[in-house]
């Protein structure tokens, strides 16, 4: 006989915010478990995850147009993805991204996964996210360059 559980309490919706905390090394080491099933392809999906976890970043941001990008890296810098921003029209410059770790390649997915949805907001229209530079090959920083798609 299968039992059913229901647990009665306020809609989501009025519960206050709750948030779940990762170090960097338990999100390296959640990144190295899907690259050992996945390989490369879970980079598509740490992005995708990025954009998901950036939508309600940026309805924050949004409640401020006209100081938008200087909000939007308060709200980076307070939920620790980055140590420090600055955004141009067409690219971004991160110091400190939690997402780097030692590698040849870029490995700030879920960043640009973030960044894409803050500027695709903003600006209306869709953009690709590249990250061209990246601290995790031992730059000193990590840049993001910002395309529109027509």
């Amino acid at each position: 006989m299968t039992r059913r559980i229901f647990i009665e309490g306020p809609p989501l919706a009025t519960c206050r915010m709750r948030y779940v905390k990762l170090n960097q090394s338990e999100l390296h080491r959640i990144k190295d478990l899907y690259e050992g099933v996945m390989s490369h392809a879970c980079h598509g999906l740490f992005f995708k995850e990025g954009s998901v976890v950036g939508q309600d970043m940026v309805e924050e941001a949004l409640k401020d147009r006209a100081h938008f990008y200087q909000r939007a890296g308060e709200i980076l810098k307070d939920r620790g993805w980055i140590e420090e921003i600055t955004f141009r029209d067409r690219e971004v410059v991160v110091k400190g991204s939690i997402e780097v770790g030692q590698s040849d390649i870029p490995t700030c997915h879920r960043l640009r996964g973030i960044l894409r949805e803050f500027y695709e907001r903003f600006k209306g229209s869709r953009v690709q996210c590249t990250e061209e530079v990246c601290a995790s090959t031992g730059q000193a920083e990590c840049r993001f360059r910002l395309e529109e798609i027509s």
